[in-house]
C-alpha cells in the first residue's frame, strides 16, 4: 500500500521552513562561542547573539516554541535524511561483468 507522502516528499516539503531557523541558530551559536572564547568578548558584549540563538526576541512563549520546533526540525531532518540515505546504499551482492541482476 502506497502512503500519501514518503519521507523524501516530507523532507522536501519541510526543509525550506526549517532551514532559516536552523541556519540562524547554528550561525549565532558559532559566532557567540568564537567571539566569547577566541576573541575575548565578554558575555554581555555578545549576549545579543545568544538572544537570537535561543529566540529570546520572540518573548517567553515564543522562545519555548522556537526551541521546541528547532529541535523537532533537526530530529525530523536527521530521521528522514538517514532514511533516504539508507535506501541509496545497497547491501546486496554486487553484479560483476557478464552477470545479470535477475
Amino acid at each position: 500500500m502506497k502512503t500519501l507522502f514518503n519521507s523524501r516528499q516530507f523532507h522536501k516539503a519541510l526543509a525550506p521552513w526549517i532551514f532559516l531557523p536552523l541556519f540562524i541558530s547554528s550561525i549565532t551559536g558559532l559566532l557567540y562561542r568564537v567571539s566569547k572564547d577566541l576573541l575575548g568578548y565578554s558575555r554581555e558584549q555578545v549576549h545579543w547573539l545568544m538572544s537570537l540563538h535561543e529566540g529570546e526576541w520572540l518573548g517567553d512563549n515564543g522562545e519555548l516554541i522556537y526551541v521546541i520546533l528547532n529541535s523537532l526540525g533537526v530530529l525530523w531532518m536527521l530521521a528522514t535524511g538517514f532514511q533516504m540515505f539508507s535506501k541509496t546504499i545497497s547491501f546486496t551482492k554486487k553484479v560483476t561483468k557478464g552477470e545479470s541482476k535477475g
